[in-house]
């Protein structure tokens, strides 16, 4: 058996699909499987796959979209290896990821059931490095993502054991965006993080995914919302920034009776939030004025990245 499951869940990315699986097949730790799992693609996923020609990838078909939380479960399920890992479509790893993960979580010393990495953002169409993500934070990092702040960014930059999953249960399929940060924070309670702060992933932004489906991620929030609320609520200005995240989000969509509920939620949660009276004073007056002085793309990049790191530039699958 493999060492290394490697799941790549895909929909209608034929064109980056290959170099991403080309990623894995270049890494310096060859002990590894890869499941690709197809969410009922339209295009040459299954021909592109093909022409690989590697006996050590497997390719599993959905015959309905179920989204990317599915096809990551579909693939723990087909897993073999002790160890599994998670590859974004349209992202790609640096040679060394998997062998510097492997060898942390070897280590004898080491409590750790997930490693995770450093990730740089790249502009695709430029090749422009847009920003990177690194951190030294471990071990028991339960509290430190119950404050909001989701600095592990993406599933694509973690490693961890096949019985995290077995304690704390896959991707939870009714969260339809932050999926990855909500299975951080369950794995996080019971299982310590190590890190490699080195940049190992390379996530790319490209045009035709910048954030416009601001429903979904407010669906993603309020769902987060529900299943850890009574966690969140022991951080109090955290909590309140999450409300007022959600009231912003609502604005956007043109629903300004939730997000006055929502703007008054995150005051009365914690009343020495600034901006908490500020944007629902905006919105008081109008939705439109409230755009008008935020700048939809802008606020909503600088609003949810603490909750969504990557989401805000662009919404996969």
């Amino acid at each position: 058996m493999p060492a290394v499951s490697v799941i790549i869940p895909t929909y209608n990315r034929a064109e980056f699909l290959r170099l991403a699986i080309t990623s894995v097949l270049n890494q310096t730790f060859q002990d590894f499987e890869i499941i690709v799992v197809d969410d009922a693609s339209e295009d040459h996923t299954h021909e592109v796959v093909n022409n690989l020609n590697d006996k050590r990838i497997k390719y599993i078909r959905h015959e309905a979209n179920k989204r990317v939380s599915a096809a990551r479960n579909t693939g723990v399920l087909s897993a073999s290896g002790d160890y599994i890992a998670f590859l974004d479509d349209d992202d790609e790893w640096l040679p060394r990821k998997l062998q510097m993960q492997v060898a942390l979580l070897e280590d004898g010393s080491s409590t750790a059931g997930v490693i995770y990495t450093g990730c740089v953002l790249i502009d695709r169409a430029t090749g422009e490095i847009v920003d990177r993500f690194g951190t030294q934070r471990r071990e028991n990092i339960s509290n430190d993502l119950l404050k909001g702040i989701n600095f592990i960014g993406t599933a694509s930059t973690i490693l961890l054991r096949k019985q995290c999953f077995d304690r704390c249960g896959l991707f939870d399929e009714s969260i339809e965006v932050g999926e990855d940060y909500d299975l951080f924070i369950r794995v996080s309670k019971e299982f310590d993080f190590e890190c490699i702060p080195k940049c190992l992933v390379k996530y790319y932004v490209h045009e035709n995914n910048l954030t416009t489906n601001v429903e979904a991620m407010i669906r993603g929030l309020e769902a987060q919302l529900r299943k850890h609320g009574e966690a969140f609520a022991l951080y109090r200005k955290h909590f309140s920034d999450r409300y007022l995240s959600l009231a912003v989000l609502y604005c956007y969509a043109g629903n300004l009776g939730k997000a006055r509920e929502a703007f008054a939620k995150a005051i009365k949660i914690y009343p020495l939030g600034i901006r908490n009276y500020l944007y629902l004073c905006l919105v008081l007056l109008s939705g439109r004025n409230f755009k008008k002085v935020n700048g939809a793309k802008e606020t909503l990049t600088t609003m949810f990245r603490r909750f969504y790191p990557f989401r805000p530039l662009r919404v996969k699958m």
